[in-house]
Formats: C-alpha cells, sequence, structure tokens
C-alpha cells in the first residue's frame, strides 16, 4: 500500500511540474518580442511563407505608406492605445497620448520604429512594441498600359503579380516589346525595367510582385521599315533587339528583278535629325561587304533602276511609302 500511495503522489506531481514549465516559458518568449513569438506559428515561418511575403507591401522594400491608406495600429499589452485610422492628406495620424505624427513616406517597419520612439521618449509605455498593419491601400488598383489587348486600371486583390496583371489584360498585342516598365507610387523617378518574351514562361524570374498604384507599360517593339522595290514592303519588329540589312530585305521577300541594287538607301533618324546614306547591297549580296545592323525607325529604301527618281527626291519617297505600309510581326 505505501508503494503505490507513492507512485500516486509521483503521477499528481508530474503534470503539474510539467505544466508549470509551459506556463513560465511561454509569457517570456511573448514578453520579449511579440512579434517573434507570431512568426513561430507553424505554416507562418519566413522558410514556410515564401519569397512572396518578403515582397509584399508591407515588407521594409515595399510599399511606402501614403495619404488615404487605412492602417491598424496596436500597441503590445496596452489595448487602449489600439487605433485604426487614414491617414490624413498631409501625411499625419492621429494617435493617443502622441499627438499627430508624419507616417507618409514611410514604411510600416518605419512607422513602427517611430512610434515606438515617441512612445517610449514621452514615457507613456516602457519598452514599447508597435505593429502597424495597413487595412486598405488608398490605391486599389494598377495601370496596365501600352502593348497589351485591354490597357486599363485593374484592382488589385491581395498579392498579384506582373503575369497575373498581363493575362487579365488579354495578353500581349502583335507589336509588343520584349521589356516592360514599372513604376511605384513611392519611386515615381526610379522605373524599373523587366525583360520579358512573347513565351511568359520562358521568364519565371521577370514574375515580380506589383502593388496598388503602380504604372505598368508595355513598351512596342523596335521597328524597321523595308520599302520600294521589294516582294512585301513591311514594317518589321525587331523582337530580339537586333536585325540587319540582309534579315531585313529577306524578311521583306527580297529584291525585285527591277530592283537598283547598288542604290539601297538608309534612312535613320537620330536625334541630329534625318540622315541618308547609301546601302551596297549588292556587294553585301556578294559577300564583298559587310552586313550592316539596323536601328529603330531605320528605313531602307530600294529603288528600281527603271524609276526616273532624281536622288534628291529619294528621301521624300521612301518616307511617303514608309507611312503607308503595314506592320508584320515578324520575329527573326
Amino acid at each position: 500500500m505505501r508503494i503505490l500511495e507513492r507512485w500516486g503522489y509521483l503521477f499528481l506531481i508530474i503534470p503539474m511540474f510539467s505544466f508549470s514549465v509551459l506556463v513560465a516559458q511561454q509569457p517570456a518568449s511573448s514578453s520579449q518580442n511579440p512579434s517573434k513569438a507570431v512568426q513561430q506559428i507553424p505554416g507562418n515561418s519566413p522558410s514556410s511563407m515564401g519569397t512572396a511575403n518578403v515582397n509584399s507591401p508591407d515588407a521594409g522594400s515595399g510599399l511606402l505608406l501614403g495619404p488615404g491608406d487605412l492602417v491598424d495600429i496596436g500597441v503590445y499589452n496596452v489595448p487602449e492605445l489600439a487605433t485604426k485610422a487614414r491617414i490624413g492628406s498631409n501625411g499625419d495620424i492621429y494617435l493617443p497620448l502622441v499627438d499627430y505624427i508624419h507616417i507618409a513616406g514611410l514604411t510600416p517597419e518605419e512607422a513602427q520604429n517611430l512610434i515606438q520612439k515617441k512612445l517610449a521618449d514621452g514615457g507613456f509605455v516602457r519598452n514599447p512594441h508597435v505593429n502597424v498593419f495597413v487595412d486598405e491601400h488608398a490605391m486599389k488598383g494598377a495601370s496596365l498600359l501600352g502593348e497589351v489587348a485591354r490597357p486599363g486600371i485593374y484592382p488589385m486583390l491581395g498579392q498579384q503579380r506582373l503575369f497575373d496583371l498581363i493575362s487579365a489584360a488579354g495578353g500581349f498585342t502583335s507589336s509588343a516589346g520584349r521589356s516592360i516598365s514599372i513604376t511605384h507610387r513611392d519611386q515615381p523617378d526610379k522605373p524599373v525595367v523587366v525583360p520579358v518574351s512573347r513565351n511568359l514562361s520562358d521568364d519565371p524570374e521577370s514574375n515580380i510582385l506589383v502593388f496598388p498604384g503602380d504604372t505598368i507599360i508595355v513598351r512596342k517593339a523596335d521597328i524597321v521599315y523595308v520599302v520600294g522595290d521589294v516582294g512585301r514592303p513591311s514594317g518589321f519588329l525587331m523582337d530580339n533587339g537586333r536585325l540587319t540589312v540582309l534579315q531585313a530585305i529577306a524578311l521583306a521577300g527580297g529584291t525585285n528583278k527591277t530592283a537598283k541594287l547598288s542604290g539601297v538607301k538608309l534612312i535613320h533618324r537620330g536625334s541630329g535629325g534625318i540622315t541618308e546614306t547609301t546601302i551596297q547591297l549588292k556587294k553585301i549580296l556578294q559577300a564583298k561587304a559587310s552586313d550592316q545592323p539596323l536601328q529603330a525607325e531605320d528605313i531602307l529604301f530600294v529603288p528600281s533602276s527603271a524609276a526616273k527618281v532624281a536622288m534628291a527626291q529619294t528621301l521624300g519617297a521612301a518616307l511617303q511609302a514608309a507611312t503607308a505600309v503595314s506592320v508584320v510581326a515578324a520575329h527573326p
């Protein structure tokens, strides 16, 4: 009997001891840093959340707070200081005890640090821990412009990526180039250029996060015009960023039998105006001269040997012909 009684006491003491250890450890970790206690919840750790969380609007490198944003501010263990308010047009927000504080232009993390400092310096809260959460951004949509099927402003519901918006806009047009410019509302002077291919699956690293207020422009591909005595006078997209004289002539169906190969003109629009250069196409075809790269908006004019056009009129004839041709979505 005495042995059973001793074992009974042990069964009662061990659970009580285990319970006291758990209760004693949990508040200690929470009181030291409440934000770390939240991150330790299974499924919300940095390793399990992936890289999307790092690029979220509330991350340090993400979207800045701005006028009209609705923010939820909480102070750990001080529910009386919890505030949910919209940032005013002057960038200020009112907080109990602290009075008005300017947080526009800051990241949520920077706003947290500023509010913590104000509470500590004023002696209102000892060792405060503040959390700033953006409930609603004033700019709810992103503007998608340029070479997409349906340009416009698209709502940002949750985390959105670049390719999501392009798909919602119906995809690229046939004239779309291979780069996209993204301007964040908090950095209007620092646009980000993202390279893409016509097949979005080829560039998964370009599928970056986009935020409310962003302006996304899908630029038009550079065009080279081939006009005159060729099979298919057209404008050709420089989809891969480069095109040579021979490639352009080939895309245009080659020269006709009546073409004057020694009189081909390259008309270039530069910062200094329009220049005209003679291209020895016959020598290039005979491998006696090197092929020449073309630039955006160049016009390659192949005259006819039978036409009696003064050399002074070549420029005007080529410019007029270039405006009449159709653009072909050829991708050499």
